[in-house]
């Protein structure tokens, strides 16, 4: 019996140390899936910005041609 309660013991703190691994594991996914998914979300936010920076260049461009006309 002595031998026995420590093993119970033993096995209990194992399963509670491979859940929390486990949790670990889970979140760092998780958290690398929200950068990626932010990287993603700046990167089309970058292209519509410099969709919008052509598209005043080139409405200032044509305002100056037709000015010199």
């Amino acid at each position: 019996m002595k031998r026995l309660i420590p093993l119970i013991v033993a096995a209990a703190l194992s399963a509670c140390g491979a859940d929390v691994a486990s949790s670990a594991a889970t979140a760092a996914a998780l958290k690398k899936q929200e950068l990626e998914q932010g990287k993603k979300t700046q990167d089309m936010a970058q292209q519509k910005i410099n969709q919008a920076v052509e598209q005043m260049n080139q409405s200032a461009q044509n305002r100056e041609n037709a000015a010199d006309k």
